[in-house]
């Protein structure tokens, strides 16, 4: 009786073993991932501090990726490698960015400069709004507190993206599948006008005689304000070797955080979805009185927005509507 009721709860035995193990395996899993994340932030935070906020095409992706393979941590194989798959799309158009200035001058395309600025004086009144702004606004002595919220508006650009891909990645595949389809669309329109049509920014034609006033590049210069002068080093460097001095049009800064206004504000309901405008605007105020845009190339970036996050709304209705009808023909 005894031995008979040893074998038969044996399984059960086995199977609440089983189960503590798996148990503790998760707890055990469950910590290595924080420890990991937080080592993550712990060394994000210092190279920051010390480096400045990385604004390179390959940095940003790895900084992307990585936190995302770190939850994934005891998920098996699979799961971890799903993370590279799923954001070689992105980081391949990461990468693509840094090869239009090459792309532009094998095609050889004149640069536009002067036509982009009477552009400009016929929307404003024969005046350059960057102009009048920093002759308003701008103190060659002196850094004011806004310099470093125009700073840190224009920094934010390199973080807004990614950040809100990734919550999306980690919360709804679905739309996560739908914003990085909307992110890689708009990319790939914005390089291949870089291509086809170089334009010089506001402070690079006022460089070259274009503009009789003169305009300062002052998107790094709140770093001074916020006492990181070499956060502003790291970033006027940043600009001058590893991006396209003539990809002004459109302006992607102001297409992508339409985008994230556009596409966040489809999925929320209620008035407040309203205010997510409020950053491109912001972004657009920032652009134009630090010298790195003009009224023309933010407008170029709200059409871009819209036409890929309206043409992917209308593509992807249809192909919901393709699955509908091909499962009502099965059924």
């Amino acid at each position: 009786m005894t031995d008979s009721a040893t074998r038969e709860g044996a399984p059960a035995g086995a199977e609440q073993r089983s189960t503590l193990m798996r148990a503790i395996d998760a707890v055990g899993w469950t910590r290595i991932r924080r420890g990991a994340l937080l080592l993550y932030l712990i060394s994000l935070v210092a190279v920051v501090a010390t480096v400045g906020v990385p604004i390179g095409r390959n940095e940003i992706a790895i900084l992307s990726v990585l936190p995302l393979a770190i939850t994934r941590f005891g998920a098996g194989w699979r799961s971890f490698g799903q993370v590279f798959v799923d954001w070689a799309p992105f980081t391949a158009v990461l990468i693509l960015y840094d090869k239009t200035r090459g792309a532009a001058d094998a095609v050889g395309l004149p640069l536009h400069e002067g036509d982009v600025v009477d552009w400009e004086r016929a929307l404003f009144g024969g005046h350059v709004p960057t102009v009048w702004l920093q002759q308003h606004l701008y103190d060659p002595h002196h850094v004011f507190w806004y310099d470093a919220v125009f700073t840190l508006i224009y920094t934010s650009h390199f973080l807004a993206t990614p950040a809100v891909a990734a919550v999306l990645w980690l919360r709804h595949r679905t739309y996560w599948v739908q914003y990085i389809s909307r992110v890689v669309l708009l990319s790939v329109a914005g390089l291949i006008t870089y291509v086809l049509f170089p334009e010089a920014p506001p402070w690079l034609a006022a460089r070259d005689g274009f503009i009789a006033d003169p305009i300062a590049r002052l998107s790094a210069r709140g770093w001074i304000w916020m006492h990181a002068p070499n956060l502003q080093t790291t970033l006027a460097h940043a600009q001058e070797g590893g991006s396209n001095p003539v990809a002004a049009m459109p302006s992607l800064h102001v297409a992508f955080a339409c985008l994230i206004a556009l596409y966040l504000g489809s999925k929320l309901a209620g008035r407040w979805r309203y205010l997510l405008w409020l950053y491109p605007v912001a972004m657009g105020v920032t652009l134009v009185y630090t010298g790195e845009h003009y009224v023309v190339d933010l407008l170029a970036g709200l059409v871009y927005a819209v036409a890929a996050h309206l043409g992917l709304c209308w593509w992807e209705r249809r192909r919901a509507g393709r699955i509908a009808s091909r499962a009502d023909q099965l059924a």
